[in-house]
């Protein structure tokens, strides 16, 4: 079977929610991957930051297979001898009290949600069912209905409601408006450090510890989503660093299995998850000792081959190179770490048809939001390789 014959499979049984590039991907290899056809690229989302570590990262692979022909699954009707090296390794490595493991991000982010209203009944004092979460416009936080009840974004929203009640939507990066939006009522902030999904958004410098300080001083959780931030992205273990702040709850996910299976968790100081009693909340795939192996390995990986320090100065070098590219459809280029975005003008005529021709150079990323590309490789990737990315980069984004 060649490429057209995969995709015509998938536009015949699969459902349409998605709009890939036309490439059919069956090896990966640092930061390389192959399609079905043989034809190599480079690739620069990462799985939306899910394999750091590279694709099929040779170790996180060995723990992957020895763990599976020993155990894979018990569900957490019954302990297994993974799950307590994973959750203290996790805690020394973050700074955290307590773990709560799942699988996806957007399970993570339901089970903060839950875990947070519990803590403002129980330990703030307010009233029943009057629990309030604030978020940010422009947010990307997952897919299940009580998140997109949240989300600004029309594409997300449409047709799916009615939303769960309980948050409140200021915009990002302005201190002064969480400030004007706490009430009563309000238990948590639920913020990105960077706003991956709408387009590597940066806020200005010192937002996040304003923001630090606003919650502290009002008694509510600081929530800090770092499913694609985390664990190396940006040049620091976790974005929250770059600022010198810790949050009271901390979400990560993707790359801490390295792309080899769905792990999560909800890092957290003892008095918000201790709230959480037997029976309120669990998964059965959560904390399953396959993935705390895989989860374990990745973690010492990242930290014992340098890949965070890696991708500080990789990326540093990645945006040097990517301002250096002269085009007056280009509005902005930024990024931290390996967390890179090129912003097109709205009239530049979209984002989609630079991917498609960086794809026929070799070259694999996505466009987010219609104007901008977000351009985030694999953090083992070497000046030599980003020399090579430049290379097909430039006349591309140039012309």
């Amino acid at each position: 079977m060649n490429q057209k014959d995969y995709i015509k499979l998938e536009q015949q049984y699969g459902a349409h929610n998605y709009k890939p590039l036309d490439v059919v991907l069956c090896r990966g290899e640092g930061v390389w991957v192959w399609d079905v056809d043989g034809n190599r690229y480079m690739d620069c989302l990462s799985a939306y930051s899910a394999v750091n570590q590279g694709h099929c990262h040779p170790k996180i692979m060995a723990a992957m297979m020895e763990q599976a022909r020993k155990l894979t699954l018990t569900s957490r009707a019954f302990r297994n001898d993974q799950l307590g090296l994973f959750y203290k390794e996790l805690c020394e490595l973050t700074n955290s009290h307590k773990v709560l493991p799942m699988n996806s991000g957007a399970e993570a982010v339901e089970t903060v949600i839950k875990a947070v209203r519990k803590w403002g009944y129980q330990v703030k004092g307010v009233a029943g069912d009057k629990a309030e979460i604030i978020v940010c416009e422009n947010n990307f936080h997952g897919r299940t209905i009580t998140i997109v009840g949240f989300s600004t974004d029309p594409a997300s929203r449409e047709g799916f409601g009615p939303f769960t009640p309980g948050f409140k939507i200021i915009p990002f990066g302005d201190a002064e408006a969480l400030e004007n939006a706490i009430g009563p009522d309000t238990v948590g902030f639920l913020v990105e450090p960077i706003q991956g999904e709408a387009g590597v958004v940066i806020p200005p410098p010192g937002y996040l510890r304003q923001v630090r300080e606003i919650c502290s001083r009002h008694n509510i959780v600081l929530i800090l989503d770092e499913i694609q931030t985390g664990l190396g992205r940006t040049g620091k273990l976790l974005a929250e660093e770059h600022e010198g702040i810790e949050a009271d709850l901390t979400l990560v996910g993707k790359a801490l299995s390295g792309g080899f299976y769905p792990v999560s968790a909800v890092l957290s100081n003892s008095e918000v998850l201790g709230v959480l009693r037997p029976g309120e909340h669990g998964s059965t795939f959560g904390g399953n000792p396959l993935a705390c192996a895989i989860a374990r390995t990745a973690l010492k990986v990242l930290t014992e081959e340098n890949l965070i320090e890696n991708a500080a100065r990789m990326g540093a070098y990645f945006l040097e190179g990517l301002q250096k590219i002269e085009n007056p459809k280009i509005r902005q280029v930024r990024g931290k770490g390996l967390l890179l975005a090129v912003e097109f003008y709205p009239d530049a005529g979209g984002a989609r048809s630079y991917c498609e021709r960086l794809m026929q150079k070799g070259l694999l990323c996505k466009e987010t939001h219609d104007n901008i590309i977000r351009f985030a490789p694999p953090l083992v990737i070497d000046r030599q390789q980003v020399d090579w990315a430049l290379e097909r980069i430039a006349p591309v984004l140039g012309s």
